[in-house]
């Protein structure tokens, strides 16, 4: 698995949730993820999470730490647990930098009632998806949000960095522990 750490602001407002996104973007083909920054709107016809849409929710951040993932399965609940896995590894390098009142919750991050993460996974025609965005700041949100700022998070590309290698090292040490092992009968 491979990551790109792309250096130009992009913008988010779920059309890069798509098959391909990173080989058409950056040339990484396969299994990668692409860590970004911007701000991110996301208005009712590219909302993805059903629920959002029959709550006529919508999703705005000024500024945002952006990871989407691309893996070439199609088994959406596997893909779903490495969403959660990429929210824990995220959760666990924040730590590291002291942020030690995050709690996770499903595939969301909050401090006390405030949220720092979006969060989503589906499926394309050819693969599965997971898009997760952090907050970096947290002013103008449409409810109450912290952000990678009060964290004190000061690079916040570096960070996404440090996730993204975290997170695809992982996934290779998964692929080598089902490679290990012997049948048993």
């Amino acid at each position: 698995m491979k990551y790109h750490i792309c250096q130009n602001p992009l913008n988010y407002d779920g059309s890069q949730l798509q098959s391909l996104f990173t080989y058409k973007n950056f040339g990484l083909m396969g299994d990668s993820m692409c860590v970004f920054r911007g701000a991110c709107r996301v208005e009712q016809n590219e909302m993805v999470d059903m629920e959002d849409v029959a709550a006529q929710d919508w999703i705005y951040s000024e500024d945002m730490l952006h990871f989407i993932v691309e893996h070439f399965e199609m088994d959406l609940e596997k893909t779903i647990v490495r969403q959660r896995l990429l929210i824990a590894t995220i959760k666990e390098e924040l730590e590291k930098l002291g942020a030690s009142s995050l709690r996770r919750t499903g595939d969301d991050l909050y401090d006390g009632d405030r949220k720092l993460s979006v969060s989503i996974a589906t499926l394309s025609p050819v693969s599965t998806l997971i898009h997760c965005g952090l907050n970096v700041s947290s002013h103008n949100t449409p409810i109450p949000t912290t952000g990678l700022n009060d964290l004190q998070v000061c690079n916040v590309l570096e960070f996404g960095e440090n996730v993204a290698k975290r997170y695809c090292a992982e996934v290779l040490s998964m692929r080598h522990a089902r490679c290990k092992v012997r049948g048993v009968m």
